[in-house]
């Protein structure tokens, strides 16, 4: 019996020239694809940040009407990587994060996780409301904290202003105090 693997006479594999044809091809699409990919990245990887900070405010919303007390989401810009996490209030039923009371509900989102994204605006050159930047997380009482009460109301009104390398700005937060959480895109000069 003969191997399937041997060329019967007459017959031929591929040739020199056929590989090298199938080679430039295969390069031509890849120096067409990489840079593509290149310039779409930095967009997907600040779009995955701010849906995951639009997700960790719900989950805070959601856990405090469940457990009926008060969850707040720490936003902290002083660290490298800048990141945010989600806490309950202790026993104390303040917002004291430093004193062992309250408790880390395990989410984090970590910048480092995203190459390129932290808290900024970006090209936007207002905010929201229409203002020019004076800070990148709104949320000043209790600083740096979305706080949503145990009716999954939100005590203070917010945003976080999230920005990659390229320009591009989201911004994530609580407009009003009915707990509505909304993230918008900076695009054309306007929030989306």
């Amino acid at each position: 019996m003969k191997s399937p693997l041997t060329f019967r006479e007459g017959e031929s594999g591929v040739t020199l020239l056929e590989l090298l044809i199938l080679i430039v091809i295969l390069s031509i699409m890849a120096g067409i694809a990489i840079p593509a990919f290149s310039a779409w990245l930095p967009e997907y990887r600040l779009k995955n940040a701010a849906r995951d900070i639009y997700s960790i405010l719900q989950r805070a919303k959601s856990g405090a009407a469940n457990a009926n007390e008060t969850w707040g989401v720490f936003f902290d810009n002083s660290v490298n990587p800048e990141s945010c996490s989600m806490w309950s209030f202790g026993p104390n039923r303040k917002w004291d994060d430093g004193d062992g009371d309250d408790v880390p509900q395990g989410i984090r989102v970590d910048f480092s996780e995203y190459e390129g994204v932290n808290y900024g605006n970006g090209s936007a050159a207002e905010n929201i409301q229409g203002e020019a930047f004076s800070r990148f997380i709104t949320y000043v009482t209790p600083d740096n904290v979305a706080v949503f009460s145990s009716r999954g109301t939100v005590n203070n009104l917010g945003y976080v202003y999230l920005c990659n390398t390229k320009g591009s700005a989201y911004a994530v937060g609580t407009p009003s105090q009915a707990g509505v959480i909304v993230m918008k895109k900076y695009h054309g000069g306007n929030w989306e």
